[in-house]
């Protein structure tokens, strides 16, 4: 290996390191595990070999790398070479950064694995209980060891970390219609007004929701999917609910609601409450639509296209 001369252009010590970092990044980035492999064997031509690229390739690659680096990291014996102090130095963070791309490399493919994937997938707190336990027993039993990662939120909350890359698919209510969104209905689930044990309309089977109007009501805080479906019902009843307590879980209002505190607009529980009462709504009617939603244009691994066709298969049976 002929070694160039070190008249070539080199950085300064006082270059602005930091400005340039990301495009010097770009340019060592290829040349990583052609560094390590000369730096292993100690001889460009074993490395050639073991790396299957031409010693030429090679040979202009470590220089090439000095070169960008401004420092020397070889010391050049005949066809041998050896680490300087500062290539000794680089070796230990290349064979870090190399080792980490290498767990990167294992754990994309891990989870793209048809039979042992991961599914990142989202859903609604009153999701929690039984529909998704029941879904993804039900998944498990032709794709025993697809692996999942849960995330419970709020509708608006979810679409974001769909966006972000966080999740593959969620189930949500309302049904989104953003266009850089793919969303698909798959069920719909009743709302009942829940009321306490004691309360005027308890005795009641059935309900108006105009009957409701004078009350107190406590709902989910702004931004969630069911409070959004609350103040159109209540509007669409002719009157504004007057909240008198927010929350965050469905479970939560409930049991605000057996203290005597409000009204609630609520889907089914999963286990009964005692100390409320929950009525049928006979006007307007009130039913939520459960959905699923994944970003366009976003190619599924094998086990995320599995679980979204299975999730479609469950169109109008989603719900227990």
């Amino acid at each position: 290996m002929t070694h160039q001369a070190s008249s070539q252009p080199r950085l300064s010590p006082t270059s602005d390191t930091t400005s340039d970092a990301p495009d010097i990044v770009t340019r060592l980035a290829p040349r990583l595990a052609h560094f390590a492999g000369v730096a292993r064997t100690e001889h460009v031509t074993r490395a050639a070999q073991e790396l299957n690229v031409p010693q030429s390739t090679l040979s202009r690659a470590l220089v090439r790398l000095e070169h960008d680096l401004g420092v020397d990291l070889f010391a050049r014996h005949g066809r041998t070479v050896s680490l300087t102090p500062a290539g000794r130095t680089f070796l230990t963070h290349v064979e870090r950064a190399l080792a980490e791309v290498e767990r990167a490399v294992e754990e994309v493919r891990a989870d793209a694995d048809p039979a042992t994937g991961k599914v990142a997938f989202g859903f609604l707190h009153t999701m929690g209980a039984e529909t998704v336990p029941g879904l993804i027993h039900a998944f498990r039993a032709d794709h025993p060891r697809v692996r999942f990662s849960l995330v419970q939120n709020y509708g608006e909350a979810m679409i974001e970390r769909l966006r972000a890359g966080e999740l593959d698919l969620c189930l949500t209510s309302p049904v989104p219609t953003d266009p850089d969104l793919v969303a698909r209905r798959l069920d719909e689930q009743k709302l009942r007004l829940v009321v306490p044990a004691d309360h005027r309309l308890a005795a009641r089977r059935r309900v108006r929701l105009a009957e409701a109007a004078d009350e107190a009501f406590v709902t989910l805080e702004p931004g969630y999917g069911l409070r959004r479906i609350t103040d159109d019902l209540c509007n669409e009843a002719g009157f504004r609910p007057r909240i008198a307590f927010e929350g965050e879980e469905a479970e939560t209002l409930r049991g605000l609601v057996a203290a005597g505190l409000g009204v609630a607009l609520l889907p089914p529980p999963a286990v009964p409450r005692p100390g409320v009462v929950e009525l049928s709504v006979t006007a307007p009617r009130a039913a939520r639509e459960i959905g699923v939603a994944w970003l366009e244009g976003h190619p599924d691994t094998p086990p995320v296209a599995a679980f979204k066709k299975f999730l479609l298969s469950r169109r109008g049976n989603l719900l227990p």
